[in-house]
């Protein structure tokens, strides 16, 4: 239903399938309109203008603009949603994630990828209500793929099912990892962690956006990931694609992750298992 004094939808009375889906649709509309925003600023990659967030993390003008995008979208057809997104983050009280509509974005997933014309970027865009993760859209901008997931529908990709790889035997597996490059402290215990996992598997891969990186995860490009530290925008969607398409994701104590700042094991089930031991060995 629509509430009249507002037209915008009304909430109160939709049951979860319903409303899971019109949050789905709010976040795949909302993830177009950043996609289309960061499309037409490629072809003037080189006179975008960079800020540095840290010594080698960076912000450009697109991720204002995606952002932006993003949060018209979902105002104009659910003003009474909160966002978190990665570029106004400062500004949200992280707490608050836990009750009502919370979308978590976001608008540029692999800005340094996107400013070098690597291309292997994405908008991503989650949906938690009450805390719980219902609507998940990544959008790899590139390769114009559109992954969605809904909880308890499973996960699609341009509108086809999707499932994490059957592969359990490591040696033929393929790994996704990221890099820390905030702390330098971080990389010794890193390199550590990627040195038993090469030696058990076929090969590791290192992309640079977090949020395809959950995505091939989902439909068994990667038969698992790892990343350190990652913050709740880069994995809110990636999370629930994860877990619909039949994986497993979790922190490194082996506990189910949570949307917030925190190490991501993520895989099928074999890998996964496989995966969590061998960073603990």
């Amino acid at each position: 239903m629509t509430n009249q004094s507002t037209g915008t939808p009304d909430l109160t009375d939709q049951e979860p399938p319903a409303l899971d889906s019109m949050l789905l649709t709010v976040a795949r509309a909302a993830a177009r309109e950043a996609a289309a925003t960061i499309r037409d600023a490629a072809p003037r990659r080189g006179s975008i203008i960079w800020q540095e967030k840290s010594a080698t993390d960076f912000v450009s003008e697109v991720d204002l603009a995606a952002e932006a995008a993003i949060r018209a979208a979902i105002a104009a057809q659910l003003p009474q949603a909160s966002l978190l997104a990665e570029e106004s983050a400062e500004h949200f009280d992280l707490a608050s994630t836990s009750t009502g509509i919370v979308f978590v974005a976001d608008p540029l997933d692999g800005t340094t990828n996107f400013l070098h014309g690597f291309p292997e970027y994405a908008v991503s865009v989650g949906v938690l209500n009450d805390g719980v993760l219902v609507a998940g859209v990544i959008i790899n901008v590139p390769a114009n793929e559109e992954f969605t997931a809904m909880r308890g529908a499973g996960a699609q990709l341009n509108g086809l099912p999707i499932h994490v790889s059957t592969i359990d035997i490591p040696t033929r597996s393929l790994i996704g990892t990221g890099f820390p490059f905030k702390n330098p402290d971080d990389i010794a215990p890193y390199q550590a962690q990627m040195s038993r996992v090469m030696a058990g598997v076929s090969g590791v891969r290192r992309p640079g956006a977090a949020a395809l990186d959950l995505a091939s995860v989902a439909c068994g490009r990667f038969d698992a990931f790892w990343e350190n530290m990652l913050a709740p925008w880069d994995i809110a969607a990636g999370t629930l694609l994860v877990r619909e398409a039949g994986g497993i994701v979790t922190d490194l104590s082996g506990a189910p992750a949570a949307v917030a700042h925190t190490a991501i094991v993520a895989g099928n089930p074999a890998m996964h298992r496989w995966l969590l031991n061998t960073l603990h060995a």
